[in-house]
Formats: C-alpha cells, structure tokens, sequence
C-alpha cells in the first residue's frame, strides 16, 4: 500500500491506539508492522480472526493476556548449556502459567469450538506442562530466594545454618550482658560485617575483649570485633553457606534440565501468545468504537453506511453514508470551508485501510468496500520554502505519481483539486485530470470550490455532485453530506451575517455574469429541496418505525389471546374430563351397589348425591369471566399455596412458579391443570355433599381388588394420555401397589418423553424406569411408587 497515502490518511495513529489494547510486547511489535494488504484472501483471513475475537469477547469477556517478558533470549542460551536464573525460570514458567490460563478461558462446554476455527488453532497449538510450571513456582519464590524446602540437602542446610546461628546469638548475648563485658559495649546489639556475627566494642577497650577487628565506625569510636568464642561457629556457618550456593546451582540447574527438552514448544507459545495479544487487540479497539466488520464487495463499489472517522469522538461525531462504484465512479464534494469534505475524503480512504489491515470499522455493517490494488490521496497542503514548492506545485507532484501508478482497480482521494493556481486554468486542468481516472477506470473523489467542475458533473452520468451541508443561522457546518446535490460556498450569505456590508455584498453581486447568478440560484433551490427531501425522510422512517413497533404490538395482542383462548378451552376440556371421570365412577358404583345390595335407603342416597351434583354443575358460573371476591397479590402467588380456582370453584394447591404468561400449575384432587394467576383467590369454603363413610369404604376396596397393575396408552395423544396414566397411577396408589408397568409403544419417543417427564414431578412415584429384556424394553416404563 501508498506509504505516503497511510501517512497522510493518519493511519499511523490508528496503530498507535491499537498498541494501547495489547498486553506483551510482541503484540506490540505486530501492530507496528501493520500494513494493509491488497490480497483479498489474507484481508478476508484477517478480518476473520477480528471477527471470531469480536464475538469471544462478547460471550466470554477478554482473555487472561498479561506483559510476559521476551524469554526468547533465555531459550537460546539454555540451548547453548547455559544455566539460567531464577528470574529467568520465573519467567519461562509465567509463560507456561499463562498458556494453561489460556487454554482454560478458551475450553469451556459453553464455547463451541467450530464456531472460531482460528482461534482455535491458536489457543490448540498452546503448550501446556503443569509439572514443570509448578515444579520451577515451588523451587523459586523470587527471582532472589530459592526456597528451603526446593531439596532436602538445601533443607539440611538452611536448619544446620539456623541452629548455628542461634548457638552464635546465644553467645553474643551473652557477653552483651554479662557483668564483665558490658562496659565495653558500645551499644547492646549484634551485628554482621564481612558475613559473620560480630559485637561493637568501644575504641578505648579495643584489648579487654579478644577477637578479630572487622569494622571500624566513621568516627572510629566503634570497632566491631568477633570474639573468639564465635569464631568457629562463624566459619562453619560460612562453610554452610558455600555448601548453600552450590546447591542452589544445582537446584537451578536440575530446573533447566526440566526445561531444556521443550525449548521449541516455549518458543512456539511465546509467538501464539504474540498472535493472540495482537488479534483481541483488534477486537477490543472494535469494541471501543462500536466497530463492524462489512462485507468485501464482489463489484468494484465503495458503500459505506453510517460511517464515522475512527479518530473522532464516536458520541458526538456525525455519521455520513455514501455510495461509489455503482452508478457513477467520480464523486465530486463542494461546499465551504470546514464544512467536512476533507474529513469525509480521510473517513473513507482511512476506512477502507482499516479494513484491509483486519480491523474492523465504525459503519454499519451492511457496508461494502471493494478490495483496490492500491489507495492513493492528494490531501492536505504540503509546500515548501526551502524546495520552492508552492502549494499548487505540491499537489500536482502529487498527483503526477499517482497519474503514473494508477490502474483500474485504483480507490484515488483527491483535496482541494486544481486549487493554488488561476481559477479558470485550475478548473480545467481538474477536469482533465478527473477524466483521466474516469477513463483509466478507477474510482475518485474529490473536493473542490471550482463551479466549472459542478457544472461538469451535472453534465456528465459517469460523474455525481455532493455537498457538506453548512447551517447559515449559526454560520457553522452541520457535517452532513448530500448525495447528488452540488455544494454552494454561502461567501455573500456568510460575509452578510458577519456584518459586511449591503452595498458591498450587492456590488459584489452585480460583478457576477448573469449565468453564474442564475447558476448559484438554482444549487440554491436544490439544495433547499434536497434538505425539505432529506427531513421529510427522516420523518417518514421514523413514521415507518412506529408503524413497525404498532405492527408488532398488535401481533402480540392478538398471540396473547389466541393464548387465553387455548387456556379458557384447555381449561373447559380438563373439567369436563373431571366430570365425565367422576360420574363414570359415580355410575359404575351405583351399578356395583344395586347389584350388590337391597337397601333401599343406600340406593336413595346415592341419587340424592349424584343429583346434588348435577344442580351444582349447573350453578357453575361463566369460567370466561369469574367473580373475584378475595384476589390473591401476584407477589404473594407461590408454590404450595392454598389457592381457590374461581373458573373451576374448587380450592386447589399451586405447584409451580409464575410463568412469563402469568399462568402457575395448580392441584385439584389428582388432576394437574395450568391456570392465570387473574383466576385465583384466597381459599374459600365450600359446600359439599357429605358422602356416605360406608360408600367410600366401599369404593377403596371396589378398587384395591379390581386395578391392574398395567395400563395401555398406545393410539392416545399426549394430553390424553397424561389424564389416564395421572387416574391409573392414583388408582395403584390407593390398592398400595409397589410397582406398576404403562405400556406406551416405541414410535417417535415423544409420548414416551412426555410420560416421563410427568412421572417426575407425580406425588406417587418413587422412581421409574424403561423397561428391560422381556419386559418390553423402550416400549414399556416401569414405575416404583411410593
């Protein structure tokens, strides 16, 4: 890519913000040599590797990256049989720390590895030896202490060491106190000089203690002497202490060692954890500046889509969206001063070398930009005094050399084109520049004052106008661009609100050719219609936007009572079933009974219940709209409590949590049925017919000695199913069976998976199981009950 076009395009500090989102040294060393590529394959692996971070980022926050040290240097020199420091194994081992902390952020059971086949392959291609990693964080505490306990010689040592040191305090203190010496002392302390314990002894009493002078104070009123008591102590304790050193040079050299055979896989994680530090440097500078990834056009085409200069402040920095490529391959910008053409000339080229160096940009991410073979820009004002260079002899030095390599497959950014130089010639020679890259078949931009140039684009289909937008109320840009409408400069508007003066504006005026007024009245209108146009849009997709959000709302209403629907009938199907269940029972005893027995009392009451039960059915009221009398707070809603069903007038217990449709699952008797929280009260009590103690008696025993302990669902669907097992499995339980068999077939599985997930939650089931060889295997369940 154009060294010259990056520098003047500011990529540079793009890099240097990058640096600032990298942990180690090596990421670092990866964004300076940051280029973009004209290679669509490596682009589209680069953006790859972005956008797999990207995505880590936001499902598993950043990864553990810290500053590592570059142990590069190390591994070489134990590879020549070098012994290495400590500091040096703390370092090798806080890389193989590092690694295993990588690996564990990245192998996770809710990270689907296939999702991010780069990463990993990176994260994959990590070395990780925890015996090594711990063995080199016990042995060295720091990069100045091995620890005593790193072997047991050094252990033996450091205690023969310590007791020797006690024996040599001891005797010190000793002569500190004593009546005969204390005189002497120059202060009760003892204290090392040359490595061994001495005394200070005051200068006149220099021949009352016997020893070896180590130290004389500044002064030279203190000699530090060693008494002759400790002397041997003192020698044996630096006897132990070169015994110390050699063991430690073994215990670092037993460490190397452990090292040495994994010089190439260290190596190899020093450069992935490189790698790694430089790709979620990308992610989390994208994720800084609300940053996408757009697609790589097919089509020579730029169409950026709510597109912001990276450098600006994102909150407050006006998006501009633009099209290039498709229609037309010449954009020419006009419009005022500081008004954001040139910031909209480096917010596209900066872009599209972003995009090319793997970084994603701020622009929506339905944004397309081409893959050029190269990037050229003519921006910013480079002359000089010293090389008599004015500035419009820079610009068409400039321009000479990307004349010179320009080719078809070219994105040229041109500012300021033909200025410098007089008006008339400078607006020509932009022309005839700009129907050079017309021809050549790149794609330009450019800005300019020149109205000849205005006029050439509305004249010319391969060309299109566009202004920045400048608001004349508050004299200042708006930074707004509009496509397809040429930019007026507003110098007598502008100089007008300035406070110059009419007759200077008006003289002004008059020295302008007719066909320039009229030209300047015409952008005038355009531009006012194309600002109305522009607003009115805006509207409309805001309208568009409400309509859409009223859309929604109105679907939602209507699945919500298409839901209470479902509910009201669901509910209407349970209690019929209830009912029908119950009278069959009813009926089936009263059969039994009539068989059974001559009583004529027993006969009249059991049609006296079963015709209290009919008048109380139909005193049932509206299940559709239910009295409420004494509401239950949703708040206080929660499983096992006592609650009364006012669809149902029964008094029931709630067995779940509220739902996100306000429904719970309420209990009544043996029956399970899902109710709105909007249809329960505090319990109530009801009236019931008193059944005959005789007649219940009879029915437990009816029922122990005629239920099956097997029971058939096959060609039932889930719902009816459920009811008939919930009705056999209460039937088992009163006639106390252990076990019971519910043959439900094979088929699919999802009435099987149906079944059992009811089992799990049913107050009679102890446990169950699908059946083994010979007892019907996957087509039968087996159930313990309780």
């Amino acid at each position: 890519m154009n060294t010259n076009t990056l520098n003047k395009l500011e990529f540079d500090k793009i890099k240097e913000l990058l640096s600032t989102y990298c942990n180690t040294f090596l990421g670092k060393n990866l964004v300076k040599t940051l280029e973009p590529s004209n290679q669509k394959d490596v682009v589209l692996k680069c953006l790859s590797e972005t956008e797999e971070a990207l995505n880590l980022v936001y499902k598993n926050s950043t990864p553990p990256l810290c500053d590592i040290s570059d142990i590069s240097i190390h591994l070489k020199s134990l590879n020549s049989g070098g012994l290495l420091s400590p500091k040096e194994l703390l370092e090798i081992a806080k890389i193989l720390k590092l690694a295993l902390d990588l690996k564990n952020y990245f192998f996770k059971d809710y990270i689907i590895s296939e999702n991010f086949p780069i990463l990993f392959n990176l994260f994959n291609t990590l070395y990780t030896n925890k015996k090594v990693c711990d063995r080199i964080l016990f042995c060295i505490i720091d990069e100045n202490t091995i620890n005593d306990n790193a072997s047991d010689k050094l252990q033996g040592i450091k205690k023969k060491q310590h007791n020797l040191e006690q024996d040599i305090h001891s005797k010190l203190t000793e002569i500190i106190h004593s009546s005969k010496f204390s005189k002497y002392i120059q202060e009760s302390i003892i204290t090392v000089r040359n490595d061994r314990f001495v005394v200070p002894i005051k200068e006149e009493y220099r021949n009352e203690v016997k020893g070896f002078i180590h130290d004389i104070s500044n002064a030279g009123a203190t000699l530090f002497i060693e008494p002759l008591s400790v002397f041997e102590l003192n020698n044996e304790i630096n006897r132990l202490k070169l015994e110390e050193q050699i063991e430690i040079q073994k215990i670092l050299q037993d460490l190397c060692n452990l090292v040495y055979p994994y010089i190439d896989e260290l190596n190899l994680n020093l450069n992935t954890i490189g790698q790694l530090d430089f790709i979620f440097a990308k992610a989390k500078y994208a994720k800084s500046i609300n940053a996408n990834i757009p697609q790589l056009s097919e089509k020579k085409e730029i169409s950026l889509i709510n597109a912001k200069h990276p450098l600006l402040e994102q909150n407050t920095a006006v998006p501009i969206s633009l099209s290039l490529g498709d229609s037309f391959s010449t954009l020419l910008i006009t419009g005022p001063n500081t008004g954001g053409k040139t910031v909209t000339l480096k917010t596209v080229g900066l872009l599209t070398c972003m995009l090319y160096s793997g970084l994603a940009i701020p622009a929506s991410e339905s944004s397309k930009i081409y893959v050029f073979n190269d990037v050229f820009a003519d921006i910013g004002d480079e002359q000089s005094i010293s090389n008599s260079l004015s500035t419009f002899s820079s610009h068409l030095l400039n321009i000479v050399d990307i004349i010179k390599f320009a080719t078809s497959d070219s994105l040229i950014l041109l500012d300021e084109l033909g200025s410098g130089t007089d008006p008339i010639e400078g607006a020509n020679l932009a022309i005839s520049i700009l129907d050079n890259f017309n021809n050549l078949g790149a794609l330009t931009i450019a800005t300019t004052h020149y109205q000849e140039l205005k006029k050439y684009a509305l004249a010319n289909s391969n060309y299109e106008n566009a202004s920045v937008e400048f608001d004349l109320n508050t004299l200042s840009p708006t930074y707004k661009l509009l496509i397809g409408v040429p930019g007026k400069s507003n110098a007598f508007e502008i100089s007008k609100k300035l406070g110059l003066s009419d007759s200077i504006i008006n003289k002004a005026k008059s020295l302008m050719l007719s066909d320039d007024i009229k030209f300047e009245e015409l952008l005038k209108n355009i531009f006012d219609d194309k600002s109305l146009i522009e607003k009115e849009k805006e509207e409309i997709t805001q309208k568009l936007k409400e309509v859409s959000i009223l859309k929604k709302s109105l679907e939602s209403n209507a699945i919500t009572l298409k839901q209470k629907e479902n509910e009201i009938i669901n509910n209407a199907k349970i209690r019929a079933r209830e009912i029908l269940a119950d009278a069959k029972e009813d009926a089936n005893n009263i059969i039994k009974e009539m068989n059974n027995s001559s009583n004529i009392k027993n006969l009249e009451a059991y049609r006296t219940s079963l015709n209290n039960k009919i008048k109380n059915l139909g005193n049932i009221k509206n299940a559709e709209a239910p009295d409420i009398v004494n509401p239950i707070p949703i708040e206080e809603i929660h499983p096992n409590l006592d609650v009364y069903v006012t669809t149902l007038q029964k008094n029931g217990i709630v067995v779940s949590n509220i739902s996100k449709s306000n429904e719970v699952q309420v209990q009544i008797g043996n029956i399970k049925m899902n109710v709105n929280v909007k249809y329960l009260e505090k319990v109530r009590l009801i009236n019931e017919p008193k059944k005959i103690d005789n007649n219940l008696g009879y029915k437990a025993i009816n029922k122990t000695r005629n239920v099956k302990s097997e029971i058939n669902v096959i060609g039932l669907n889930v719902e009816e199913a459920i009811f008939v097992v919930d009705k056999f499995l209460d039937d088992c339980s009163l006639a106390k069976l252990s076990t019971a068999r519910i043959i439900h077939g094979k088929g699919t599985g999802k009435l099987r998976n149906s079944i059992h997930q009811f089992l799990k939650t049913h107050p009679h089931i102890k446990s169950f199981r699908i059946g083994t060889y010979g007892e019907g295997e996957l087509g039968v369940t087996v159930v313990e009950l309780k």
